[in-house]
């Protein structure tokens, strides 16, 4: 097992009971979640040494949210406690042709109003092998996207395996500087990319091999894309893109395909007919993803690995993937009957 860092914001998730629209019935189901943190806790389910990079206030919100991160495995020793306010973000969960919703409250959040030189990147990265990070917290405002750059170029300077899922959140470029400006500062320091189409699309702003928004998915583009973010970045040594064809708010059809050097995989495809959360689902990906890097080498069986744990996430509510490795490798194998194990 290895030692994994990562960096980025954790908030509290506030939920919609079932599949109400928000604010349907007078109820929140509070939870924390965030790109970042989700890749943690996933990483310490398979057993490796996590840690989480943040900066949380010090306050009961943020006193909460380090207790379910501790609970879950991972360690907070190198988050940074101040700031004022934690992030909170509300989610709705969609039904048949009413897609799934997400409202952001995340302005002057204590990660968003943090800067360059606020974290001792040689203290936080002390032992660690792998640094993962994505395009989320960049995308909230200019100081956490120059945090973000340094905290690549530390980990590089270090030595380090970066892997960066691209994530384009488009709900939170709002504060002037193109997503493109700043995330291929980002990506030229990684090992690792990790997106989809449009994170392709969208925060490097390379053409997408068609419709996003179509559920039909076009497997030539796909490999004429992710080499040609291997020939943009040619720092990169594999680029993974998820594949998700959504037939609706409860049914999407899920697989992914890896470029490396010499190679494109096509990764086994899902269907999930009955989706409970898919809410981070490309968290739960990037998280199998570093760990079948690890176990299996950068290959198929790796790709099938991620492809596999982020199907069973669509199985569990909340942002956190919690499932082990042994359940991942029984779906690998065949057993997608869902009995009742005694």
């Amino acid at each position: 097992m290895i030692k994994i860092a990562t960096f980025g914001e954790i908030m509290l998730r506030l939920s919609s009971p079932g599949k109400e629209k928000l604010l349907q019935s007078p109820l929140f189901n509070a939870t924390f979640g965030g790109g970042e943190a989700n890749v943690a806790v996933s990483t310490a389910c398979f057993g490796h040494e996590a840690r989480f990079i943040s900066v949380i206030p010090d306050n009961p919100l943020g006193d909460a949210a380090v207790a379910e991160l501790r609970r879950r495995g991972v360690r907070t020793d190198f988050v940074v406690r101040h700031g004022k306010r934690l992030g909170v973000y509300y989610s709705e969960t969609g039904a048949d042709r009413r897609p799934s919703k997400v409202v952001y409250d995340r302005e002057h959040s204590a990660i968003a109003e943090a800067a360059p030189g606020d974290i001792d990147w040689d203290e936080a990265f002390q032992g660690v092998d792998w640094f993962h990070t994505t395009g989320i917290t960049p995308a909230i405002s200019a100081s956490a996207a120059e945090l973000t750059l340094e905290s690549v170029q530390a980990a590089r300077r270090r030595g380090l395996t970066i892997s960066v899922d691209l994530n384009y959140r488009g709900k939170l470029w709002k504060y002037g500087t193109p997503a493109p400006d700043v995330m291929r500062r980002v990506l030229a320091f990684a090992d690792i990319a990790i997106g989809n189409e449009e994170d392709c699309q969208k925060s490097l702003g390379l053409a997408s091999p068609g419709d996003v928004r179509s559920g039909r998915l076009d497997l030539a583009g796909y490999e004429a894309l992710t080499l040609e973010v291997m020939n943009r970045f040619p720092n990169l040594k594999a680029v993974a893109l998820t594949l998700r064809e959504s037939h609706s708010a409860d049914h999407n059809g899920w697989s992914a395909v890896l470029r490396d050097a010499g190679r494109f995989i096509q990764g086994p495809q899902y269907e999930i007919p009955v989706i409970v959360d898919r809410i981070g689902g490309g968290d739960a990906f990037a998280a199998g993803l570093i760990h079948g890097m690890e176990k299996f080498g950068r290959g198929a069986e790796a790709l099938s690995f991620a492809i596999a744990a982020s199907c069973l996430k669509h199985s569990i509510p909340g942002d956190f993937n919690l499932v082990s490795e042994a359940e991942v490798l029984a779906l690998m194998r065949g057993d997608a009957s869902g009995r009742v194990q005694r």
